[in-house]
Order: structure tokens, then sequence, then C-alpha cells
């Protein structure tokens, strides 16, 4: 699984965007990983909208994470879930959904990436590294430092969130993170496949030069 540029949908009313069409735009820019996460809709809407996504993250041959929602993931078959700290416990999950399911989980600190590494997660989350506005409940940031302590700790995946733009993804990446996640970076911009794409390749620039890919 490559989690070099993990998109997360988000509905935008004011720019008339829906999941599928954040998600369509995200891959063919470049994404690795879709998430699709929606807190206001009832469960035959979200299996409904999470269906449609799956559609073409399975022709891209990209997982699609859903967030939170175990009973929707199991309905369309997505490869996997991503959990908060008061979300249901990663060991209930991985018995309901099994050895081979991705289960992704939210950390701001060492101690809760240590916990999810002992609990059997496949990546953890970390963040938010900067300053967001996506979301209202959002902790005060790790900053550099935090990131950099917690990839010192564990051997798993570490995905970047939290404020992430093109401007710093250089220096997350600088600082461990196997991947990064965005959200308004994408939604947000004025086009968004060009925005992805920009994204993408600028990830692929920054992991060329640190690990010396080609």
């Amino acid at each position: 699984m490559d989690l070099s540029f993990y998109v997360i949908t988000l509905e935008v009313p004011d720019l008339k965007r829906s999941h599928l069409e954040v998600a369509k735009a995200a891959i063919e820019g470049g994404a690795t990983v879709i998430q699709f996460r929606e807190k206001n809709k009832t469960s035959c809407e979200l299996i409904e909208m999470a269906r449609e996504v799956h559609k073409i993250t399975q022709t891209a041959n990209i997982p699609l994470i859903i967030n939170d929602r175990l009973d929707v993931a199991q309905a369309i078959g997505a490869e996997g879930v991503h959990l908060g700290q008061k979300d249901m416990p990663v060991k209930v999950a991985r018995r309901i959904l099994g050895p081979d399911c991705i289960i992704g989980m939210s950390c701001g600190n060492i101690e809760e990436a240590l916990e999810a590494v002992c609990d059997g997660v496949t990546y953890i989350g970390v963040g938010p590294v900067f300053p967001t506005s996506t979301k209202e409940d959002a902790r005060e940031p790790i900053g550099i430092e935090g990131l950099i302590k917690v990839r010192k700790r564990v051997s798993i995946p570490v995905v970047a969130i939290g404020g992430i733009s093109i401007e710093n993804i250089e220096s997350v990446i600088e600082a461990g993170a196997d991947g990064v996640a965005v959200i308004s970076a994408v939604a947000f911009s004025s086009d968004m496949k060009a925005a992805s794409c920009s994204l993408s390749k600028k990830i692929k620039r920054v992991k060329e030069a640190k690990y010396g890919l080609k």
C-alpha cells in the first residue's frame, strides 16, 4: 500500500462539490489512497455515496478507507477503516474486520501512537501537524518536532495530517512521514485535479531526493 498521497474527501456545497467529484479529481491527479469521511448523513446515504466512490478507487486500483464506520466499510467491501481516539477500539475492529483489513488510527502523541501499534493498526495518522480549520474539534498542532518524536518511536507507516499544503510537504517528509494526508488542499482548490497533480509531483520529488529513489 502506497500511503504517499492520502486524500480525504469532503463535500463543499458552496463550490457544488461532492465526495465523488473530490475523489475523482484527486485520483486523476495522482492520489494513492482515498478516505471517505462524512459525519452528517444517514447510514443508507453513506453506503450509497461510499459505494460510488469505491467504484472509482477500484478502477484506479487504490484502497478506499472509510472513516469511523465499520458497517459502511463492510457493506461496500472497502479495503479499510480509519478510527479516531474516541471511536471503536482497534482490537474490536480487528476482530470484526479480520486480519487483512487496513486499519488506521489518528494519534496526537507518542503514547497514543505506541498503544495503536500494540493494538495492531496498519498505519497511524499523526497530527494535526499544523493549524487546521477543516476539523472543528482539532487538537493543538504538534508541529514538526512532535511528528519527529512519534516517527522515532514507531516502525509502522506514519501519515502526517493537519494543515498540510504544497508549501510544507517537504518538511513533513523530511521529518520521516511516509505519506501526507490532505483535505482542503484538494477540496477547496480552484482546480482540484491540477492541485492534486502538483501535490503528487512535489511528494515524489521530495521522496526521490530524501531516499535516492528514481
